[in-house]
């Protein structure tokens, strides 16, 4: 296949097209063209979604991978464009899309977060800023414009937590190189029952490509099987071949000494306390999203161990160049944190 890759230079993107690539497949980048040193052997178009598509003008590609998509009006664009040059676009959306995370088993017909069109388009009229706040309502309006002007032939990719090599999340990587120093370590929640559903990137890109071979439109869930965080963190310690102690705190604690869910303890959320006064519900579902449909059409799994070798390998290679975790807890922090427990 001839593959157009909107975005494409950073973690799935760049996982997607080293996967085409093994299997024979052509790929353009469209791109700003600010991290393209890091592919090889594809075409490069330089533009800029949210504005300058002449580029893409004039050509044909069988699909198109859109890893970036968030405004709705960019997407309406490009799809308004590309409609009458590939058959298929598959959108990487989110399972932020869902209005909350509270029943376990979400399928894809749970009620998405949504918003006025025109207030989306007015939001965005500033490009400047950032809509974070607004990831989920935009995410689920971008999957209509898609649909709305590519009708039947529009994969909507609902992702979960993306790990692998390239990971600028640093969630996992947090995991692993706080793991890999030993000692003791705080790790939340409850080990019986805290759990986190992870898909590694390359996983999610051969189903993707799949999808795209036999032209399977329709929305999907795409994550991981649900493991428990006491499975992941036992992983973690064996890979690094580290001498790490445990030291669970319960949600309460943490919520007590105000640490913060999925920022200071990455890839962890409450099981029994509301996230904020906004929500009247804990969010049980979380890590619990059901995946059977994209199971049912081809998504499979590598051992979770080898995505755990190869991030380890990357993340070394990354701290001899000084890298800084963006996710994750401090040092002196985890210190105060675990001389009270032991209190």
């Amino acid at each position: 296949m001839k593959i157009l890759v909107i975005g494409g230079s950073r973690f799935l993107g760049k996982a997607f097209i080293e996967e085409a690539q093994k299997r024979g497949h052509e790929i353009t980048v469209f791109n700003r063209g600010n991290n393209n040193i890091v592919l090889r052997d594809v075409e490069i178009l330089t533009g800029d979604r949210n504005g300058n598509l002449e580029q893409l003008k004039g050509r044909r590609w069988d699909a198109v991978l859109d890893t970036s998509g968030l405004v709705p009006r960019s997407v309406r664009n490009l799809t308004t464009l590309l409609k009458e040059q590939t058959d298929f676009y598959a959108f990487v959306s989110s399972i932020s899309v869902y209005k909350d995370w509270i029943p376990k088993g979400i399928k894809e017909d749970y009620n998405i977060q949504s918003m006025p069109i025109e207030e989306a388009d007015e939001l965005t009229k500033d490009l400047s800023g950032s809509f974070l706040e607004y990831y989920g309502q935009f995410k689920s309006l971008s999957e209509l414009e898609a649909e709305k002007h590519m009708p039947g032939r529009v994969l909507n990719i609902r992702a979960g937590q993306l790990i692998g090599e390239n990971d600028y999340t640093d969630r996992l990587p947090y995991w692993l190189d706080r793991i890999a120093r030993g000692g003791k370590v705080l790790v939340p929640g409850n080990p019986e029952s805290s759990s986190v559903q992870l898909i590694d990137v390359k996983d999610l890109s051969i189903w993707m490509l799949k999808m795209m071979d036999e032209k399977k439109a329709g929305t999907y869930n795409a994550t991981g099987k649900p493991i428990l965080l006491q499975e992941l963190f036992h992983k973690c310690k064996v890979v690094t071949a580290s001498d790490a102690e445990f030291v669970w705190a319960g949600e309460e604690f943490l919520l007590g000494n105000n640490v913060a869910p999925w920022t200071e303890m990455p890839l962890w959320l409450p099981e029994k306390t509301p996230l904020g006064a906004e929500h009247e519900e804990p969010w049980a579902g979380a890590f619990h999203i059901n995946i059977d449909k994209a199971l049912e059409s081809g998504l499979t799994f590598r051992p979770l161990d080898d995505t755990l070798h190869e991030v380890l390998e990357w993340l070394n290679s990354q701290s001899a160049s000084g890298k800084t975790m963006k996710a994750g807890i401090t040092a002196d922090r985890e210190k105060d944190l675990l001389d009270i427990l032991s209190q």
